[in-house]
């Protein structure tokens, strides 16, 4: 059992009781507890004082990251709440998990991340090393990757390394850029800047910078009065829930969908865009947790080879154990790896792994001043040990199992409310019956002190943390049957 510093959060100290429950953050609260409606009055006067500086609508409450512990969020108000949505799927291990707490007490790592280098041009010694047994250790079957900051960055650079790719292919191997390419580049015109697309799918979400806004395909308000490219955009699967009881027709779905891939494809490749890439989440997450069977995956990607498109896998959101297996992808079977597998959010860091084709020949190809951070893989070093030492992608099959049946109970219960339940470990979603129900839904939990989160038009999502356990699901599922009791 880890130790827990009480400087680091007195108030909580006498929150759990002393018990032989195994806990993975010793001092955890045993509950939520509430003192004010949320937000509470300090968040309010905080939220006033932060909108005249900028734009803050999307502000829930102001959090007190000192008191925050394990699975429980404490906000300004000293309300402590259940947290299920985890910064947006990005909070690998808790709040103030103590393995996390030591990284920057040790000189060496502490050093790295004040002096913060433009590793593409400056990196320190140790950081060959600490690519190859952080990084590099939980590849997903690929002999590179390229750090970056975050999950826009990170697919925003993956598209150019696809860009490239193909190019190089086009030319030939060996053949250096004409004059006419170097002149017309740099007035965004052809052959320089050649007219090459990009194949998304409809209710994708992959970032909101340009370039990766161009395949999102979620949210309107992401991408109102913001230019964008003619890519192709098909269709992702919509399936009939429970899965089991509606194969034929999902099947049919799928075939559907593939067909449409591959026609799109045929269709910009003639009228002078040539699909250079296909880029897809394992499960759409912002678009409402629409999942795919692994057979669509391996046809996609069969596609993807016969038409000499890269094949992104996006696993921004799915990456670093949530489903059960540390890369979702991995329960598709695929007959090979991806090209590319973009990461960011739970691996506290954002880059992309890929194949040695989707390696630039020339220097400053992919680069920015920073190339990501060092002090964020030195949480992520630590962060793995606890995953690996802890066995939690064996917790989270364990607890997925126990959210999901107890999801589709109060399906069972509720068919009029709630329906589709579906997701893998404790990735979860469920739908509401309509959107005003959705957002009433994770209004009152919330006043219940339990944080969770939507997406779609009607989506209740899941997104706890790798240490969540089986009875931080029983508050959450005791809460969630008293939401649904009251409407």
């Amino acid at each position: 059992m880890h130790m827990w510093s009480k400087t680091v959060c007195p108030i909580l100290q006498n929150v759990a009781k002393t018990s032989s429950i195994r806990t993975y953050v010793k001092g955890e609260p045993t509950g939520p507890q509430l003192k004010t409606e949320i937000p509470g009055p300090i968040s309010r006067k905080l939220h006033a004082e932060l909108n005249a500086i900028q734009p803050s609508d999307a502000v829930q409450f102001f959090a007190d990251y000192n008191k925050s512990l394990g699975n429980y969020i404490v906000d300004v108000d000293g309300n402590i709440i259940l947290d299920t949505y985890n910064q947006i799927a990005s909070i690998p291990i808790g709040y103030n998990h103590p393995s996390l707490l030591k990284v920057f007490q040790n000189e060496d790592n502490l050093k790295a991340l004040v002096n913060r280098p433009a590793l593409g041009v400056f990196p320190g010694d140790y950081w060959p090393k600490k690519l190859r047994n952080v990084l590099l250790s939980v590849a997903p079957r690929l002999p590179n990757v390229t750090t970056m900051m975050c999950g826009s960055c990170s697919n925003e650079n993956a598209y150019k390394a696809m860009f490239i790719a193909y190019r190089r292919h086009q030319r030939g191997e060996n053949v250096d850029f004409t004059d006419l390419e170097k002149e017309s580049c740099v007035s965004n015109k052809p052959p320089g800047a050649p007219d090459l697309s990009l194949l998304s799918f409809h209710g994708a979400f992959h970032g909101r910078t340009l370039g990766a806004l161009a395949t999102t395909h979620s949210k309107a308000i992401h991408k109102l009065d913001v230019p964008s490219f003619d890519w192709p955009i098909a269709p992702f699967p919509q399936y009939k829930y429970p899965l089991e009881e509606n194969q034929r027709e999902n099947e049919a779905e799928d075939k559907k969908c593939l067909a449409a891939v591959e026609d799109l494809i045929q269709t910009y490749n003639k009228k002078g865009k040539p699909v250079a890439g296909i880029v897809i989440e394992p499960i759409q997450s912002e678009g409402g947790d629409n999942e795919a069977s692994p057979e669509f995956f391996q046809q996609l990607q069969k596609i993807a080879k016969k038409y000499g498109a890269s094949y992104l896998i996006d696993e921004v959101q799915t990456g670093c154990g949530a489903t059960g297996k540390f890369w979702a992808h991995e329960h598709f079977n695929l007959e090979s790896p991806p090209d590319i597998v973009t990461f960011s959010k739970k691996m506290l860091t954002g880059g992309y792994y890929h194949s040695i084709d989707m390696r630039p020949n020339q220097p400053y190809r992919i680069f920015n001043t920073w190339m990501g951070d060092p002090g964020k893989i030195a949480l992520l070093e630590a962060c793995l040990e606890t995953i690996k030492n802890e066995n939690l992608l064996d917790n989270v099959i364990k607890v997925g199992d126990k959210l999901k049946k107890g999801l589709l109970r109060l399906e069972a219960e509720f068919p009029e409310k709630i329906n589709s339940t579906r997701g893998r470990g404790t990735f979860l979603a469920v739908n509401a019956a309509t959107p005003a129900l959705r957002d009433s839904i994770i209004a009152k939990m919330k006043q219940k002190g339990v944080l969770m989160g939507g997406c779609g038009d009607q989506s209740l999502r899941l997104r706890p943390s790798l240490i969540f356990q089986e009875r931080h699901a029983d508050v959450f599922l005791e809460r969630f049957r008293q939401i649904l009791n009251e409407h």
